[in-house]
């Protein structure tokens, strides 16, 4: 397996860690745990996502189902709706590289 690359087909677990300006974001309230996900010609899916541990260390994570990674640049954001606040993560960009 190559390190730190994303083929298309993988089935790849994506980790978001939330931050509130340099600090860890404690997770742990939020009702609704999405990451949504912006493919290379723009069309955007969003989907459930879940704790990868108890949400205190403000990560969480969905993995890709079969057919869902085509080649090229993506870009992805966690959403989340907490108790005192709603909103977006930062955007994160990541490529997906063609198999031969």
């Amino acid at each position: 397996m190559a390190a730190n690359e994303i083929h298309v087909g993988d089935l790849t677990t994506f980790e978001l860690t939330v931050y509130d300006g340099d600090s860890v974001l404690d997770i742990s309230s939020a009702t609704t745990k999405q990451i949504k996900f912006y493919d290379p010609t723009g069309t955007s899916s969003t989907k459930d996502a879940s704790f990868t541990t108890d949400g205190t260390d403000g990560v969480l994570e969905w993995t890709a189902t079969a057919g869902f990674l085509t080649a090229h640049g993506w870009r992805c954001q966690a959403y989340l709706v907490m108790s005192g606040w709603t909103g977006h993560s930062d955007v994160h960009k990541f490529v997906v590289h063609e198999n031969l």
